[in-house]
């Protein structure tokens, strides 16, 4: 599934419960629970290979995003997220 056509959040659900997603640039999405609170961001990447999908989360101590793992698919990068929260 590609990200880079799709729009309205409402369709971005991909399918996980209480997961949500904002656009926050043409490359940028982040990944919101229900009560609103940032669990991370999802940033796609053009490969030779196809697009990558990267989970990133803010790291306060560096004050920087910081890569938590590179997926083939968007639910996947969004999954490894929510897990970590």
């Amino acid at each position: 599934m590609s990200l880079t056509n799709i729009t309205t959040p409402a369709t971005m659900a991909l399918g996980i419960r209480g997961i949500s997603l904002r656009r926050v640039s043409s490359r940028r999405w982040r990944v919101l629970e229900q009560t609103g609170r940032v669990v991370g961001h999802l940033r796609v990447e053009a490969t030779s290979q196809g697009e990558r999908f990267h989970a990133e989360r803010f790291d306060l101590a560096a004050a920087r995003m910081r890569e938590v793992g590179a997926f083939w698919s968007p639910r996947e990068a969004v999954e490894c997220l929510r897990y970590l929260r």
